[in-house]
Formats: C-alpha cells, sequence, structure tokens
C-alpha cells in the first residue's frame, strides 16, 4: 500500500483532506483513531510508520476487552498529517461523510524501544502479520496486537487486546465513549439514528 493510492482515489480540489506526502513525527512515533461515518459507521485505526499512517478499517471500533476479536480491514497508507483530519468528506468523493477524531496519542513497540529500534520491530511485525505495540492515547492504552488472518482479500486483520492492567472484562462499545458535541451524533440524531450519549470526557 502506498500513498500514490491514496492520492488517486482523492479529488484534493473539492476535499480537504491532505494531499498524500512522506512526512514524520519529531518525536515519538503517534497513532490516530477516527470514528467515521461514510455510507457505514466505522471506525479507522492509523500508525505511524516510515513516513505514512499504516490504516485499517474497524467496523465495530477498538476494544479493551482481550476476548473481543475486532475484524480490522487492512486500506490504503494515509499521509501523516491525516492525524489532524476532521470533517466532511462531500458527496460524491471517496470516503464521503463525517470524519472526527475518536482517539490520538503515541505509541511503541511491545517493550517500549527506542525510536529507531522500534520501527525496526514494528516493520518486521507488520510484515510477519503480527503486529504487536502499545499504545498511548486518552481512551486506549496498553498493550494491543494487528494479527493478519488468511483470507481471499488478503487485507484482513483482527484488533486485540492484550490481558494489562488496561484491559476490561466487561463488555466494550466505543460508541459509548464519543463526545455529545459529536458531528456524528448530530447527524445520527437528526437522521433519527441511534445514538449512545458519550461517557468521555476527550475528543
Amino acid at each position: 500500500m502506498t500513498l500514490a493510492i491514496y492520492n488517486k482515489k482523492r479529488n484534493f480540489k473539492q476535499t480537504t483532506e491532505p494531499s498524500g506526502k512522506i512526512k514524520k513525527s519529531v518525536s515519538k512515533l503517534i497513532f490516530v483513531v477516527h470514528r467515521h461515518k461514510a455510507s457505514q459507521l466505522h471506525y479507522d485505526f492509523r500508525l505511524e510508520l516510515d513516513g505514512v499512517l499504516k490504516s485499517w478499517a474497524v467496523p465495530k471500533g477498538p476494544s479493551l476487552n482481550p476476548k473481543d476479536k475486532r475484524l480490522a480491514m487492512m486500506v490504503e497508507d494515509h499521509p501523516y498529517d491525516y492525524k489532524d483530519f476532521e470533517g466532511i468528506i462531500p458527496e460524491g468523493n471517496y470516503g464521503a461523510g463525517i470524519v472526527e477524531i475518536w482517539d490520538d496519542g503515541t505509541y511503541a513497540d511491545e517493550n517500549n524501544s527506542p525510536r529507531e529500534i522500534a520501527e525496526k520491530i514494528l516493520r518486521a511485525g507488520l510484515k510477519a502479520g503480527n503486529l504487536k505495540f502499545q499504545l498511548f492515547g486518552k481512551k486506549l492504552k496498553g498493550e494491543f496486537s494487528l494479527v493478519k488472518i488468511k483470507t481471499k482479500e488478503d487485507n484482513s486483520w483482527l484488533l486485540i487486546k492484550h490481558h494489562d492492567n488496561y484491559a476490561v472484562e466487561t463488555e466494550y462499545n466505543s460508541e459509548e465513549y464519543t463526545p455529545e458535541n459529536s458531528p456524528i451524533n448530530q447527524w445520527m440524531e437528526e437522521n433519527r439514528k441511534p445514538v449512545k450519549k458519550g461517557k468521555s470526557k476527550y475528543r
């Protein structure tokens, strides 16, 4: 997956999404989770690596319960600057709908190694289809894995929370942790879609 695919799918005269350019964070690697109301509501999980955001569409959203194995479909790389993107993608454009940031922060390999070492470990894990990492977000914290599974599409993964101090045993629904001022929630209320009010103070 390359930024060329990302650029080809988008008309930057019509969308305010950032154009695809290689760029890296100054210090620690970053991650971001977008909540995306397109044809279907889903979450986009993104990890910075090699100057881009490696991206997976997660239909049910991330979970802090290790029993949940969330399907994560790997999509095209997104540019680093996409980490700050929120807004409306106009009708007729790829991914048309509303995009908002659900969580963000930094991340590292499972041992929290220095960046240069972490990138080598993460790169190898991605290639092997077994990517283990730690998240330091507002909502998502602790150890996770992305594990590739064999399907016809060859882009299916599972996002899994590890058992640690941040794991929960109760049911976890990402939709319960959205802010009340969410543009997506407003749209769903106006269109009479069921919405669970946010419990989190974070965006």
